[in-house]
């Protein structure tokens, strides 16, 4: 036999199965040539690289951690961060100013403040910042950390607010490129090494939280002839600029709109998305065609409409999505908030919505979501630097995705959304490891 055993990690619903490994697998020949029920493997067929997993470090996350038991609070972040007892997160999300999941609207600068003398990342200190340090000492060099802004000061805007869209003024472009030149000395300064930035979190959407809008064109001018070159003054030319930062059914549009801009494309590392308007996943390999240099990254998803303890739909939400936008090109990923309360906040407008992990704080009780697991099935096992290979299923009832590791291991995600118990046949180099998934459940497969 040329792989030998294949080990199985399963979660699966009506079972206490969460993460748990099953009796292996074995390989064994294939004399016969097995047509039926196979899931295929090619080890000489390579996609995209993986740059790694994580979620978003808010003010709302590192509040409610505080307000947790010390026993909780570390069990929190080595659930996340630790390789081995955790799900190995490396690359998380943090913002740049308010977001709804803060307490409230808050920036660094005072009003009319345009030379930024006032600029202060204090507000950062005092939740935020404390569990970036805590998720980094886990993780360790591996650590990356990517920021959004939410909206710039109000001041600097059309609609003179935070919240409720609204543009940037043109007179305030510099000052804002400026703004992200300051938070990432700031943030160094604490330690912390900002590796990618995006211009706007969700530019197209109108909300009642933090908000601003840009066209396309606003997007990529801005990038072109301010953000860009600012960072690049500064000495922070290496840091990763990304777009979009919004749902998928325009990612198409949005990456032609700025890659095609040659001058704006220089700065530009790729486009993030998220997944609030549908799978779209065919729109992400038209990117993927069109500009195979850029990157790909799911920047935010969540289960919306507050808590929703013991689903079982939202793992399954998670599994599917992961899934497609790994078969489409995903080289980033990081869900939302990591924790939040037992009402799904705080959050300053009402916006509640799930997380993996709930901390309920009138108690100092945790509560692990399926989604935990079932992204866990992904994180924990598909490694930074990890490369997508070729693979092929029977049925679309099963959903599948393969990497290899640094390591040379293979990872096999086998997702299965159906009523019903399915067998496959693993097949690689010719032979084959007879197993079965079973009903609304998600496998790992480790191999070599």
């Amino acid at each position: 036999m040329g792989r030998g055993n294949v080990r199985v990690i399963q979660t699966a619903q009506g079972t206490e199965d969460r993460l748990t490994e099953k009796p292996a697998l074995s390989f064994g020949p294939d004399p016969e040539g097995r047509e039926m029920q196979v899931i295929n493997l090619y080890e000489d067929v390579e996609y995209q690289r993986i740059e790694g997993f994580g979620g978003a470090l808010t003010e709302a996350a590192g509040v409610t951690l505080a307000k947790l038991g010390e026993a909780n609070r570390r069990r929190v972040l080595e659930a996340y961060f630790h390789p081995e007892r955790g799900i190995g997160y490396t690359l998380c999300r943090s913002h740049m100013q308010s977001c709804d999941f803060s307490l409230g609207n808050y920036a660094y600068v005072e009003e009319e403040d345009t030379e930024l003398k006032s600029f202060s990342i204090a507000r950062d200190r005092e939740a935020v910042l404390p569990l970036i340090q805590g998720a980094k000492e886990l993780v360790g060099k591996g650590f990356r950390l990517f920021s959004s802004p939410w909206s710039p000061p109000a001041w600097m805007k059309t609609n003179g607010e935070m919240n409720r869209g609204g543009k940037l003024k043109p007179e305030y472009r510099e000052a804002w490129a400026q703004m992200f030149v300051k938070y990432i000395q700031a943030y160094a300064e604490e330690g912390i090494d900002i590796w990618a930035v995006s211009v706007q979190n969700e530019a197209k959407a109108v909300q009642t939280w933090d908000s601003c809008v840009y066209t396309a064109e606003e997007e990529k001018d801005f990038v072109r002839d301010h953000l860009g070159p600012a960072l690049e003054k500064a000495g922070f030319g290496h840091i990763k600029i990304l777009i979009w930062d919004h749902n998928k059914e325009r990612v198409y549009e949005r990456a032609k709109a700025a890659f095609e801009d040659s001058e704006a494309s220089k700065y530009i590392w790729g486009i993030c998305f998220h997944w609030y308007s549908g799978d779209h996943f065919e729109a992400l390999s038209a990117v993927q065609h069109r500009f195979p240099d850029k990157a790909l990254f799911f920047s935010e998803g969540c289960q919306e409409g507050g808590v929703q303890l013991g689903s079982w739909k939202t793992g399954e939400r998670y599994g599917h999505d992961l899934l497609g936008n790994l078969n489409h090109g995903t080289s980033c990923w990081t869900d939302w908030n990591i924790l939040l309360d037992e009402q799904g906040g705080p959050n300053h407008v009402g916006n509640y919505c799930d997380a993996p992990i709930i901390g309920d704080t009138l108690r100092d009780e945790l509560v692990f979501e399926s989604s935990y697991y079932y992204i866990g099935h992904f994180s924990k096992y598909i490694r930074s630097g990890a490369v997508r290979i070729g693979s092929s299923r029977y049925t679309d009832r099963l959903e599948v995705t393969a990497f290899r590791n640094p390591d040379g291991t293979l990872a096999v995600v086998v997702l299965n959304r159906s009523e019903e118990e399915l067998p496959y046949a693993l097949r690689l180099r010719g032979e084959l490891a007879e197993g079965a998934i079973p009903a609304h459940a998600i496998q790992t497969l480790l191999i070599g």
